[in-house]
């Protein structure tokens, strides 16, 4: 027996594996429910304009205290 005669029913097992899990991908991907561009905008919009606000509140929480541990008690 050689080398190729012992590997290949493992490799066929695996490639089978990996081809049905690609078919059964593709399968799902068909049956979501996407958003509609309008939707899609509005929600990057949200997304991008939630983290903005979140940054400078923390930004501004963090010079806060920076400026009181610098100021008052450090010193």
């Amino acid at each position: 027996m050689t080398i190729v005669e012992f590997l290949l029913p493992g490799m066929k097992k695996m490639f089978g594996g990996i081809s049905l899990f690609i078919k059964e991908v593709f399968f799902e991907l068909k049956r979501v429910n996407w958003l509609s561009r309008k939707q899609l905008i509005q929600y990057t919009f949200v997304v991008i304009g939630l983290s903005a606000f979140m940054a400078l509140f923390l930004g501004v929480l963090d010079a806060g205290f920076v400026y009181g541990l610098t100021n008052y008690i450090v010193k």
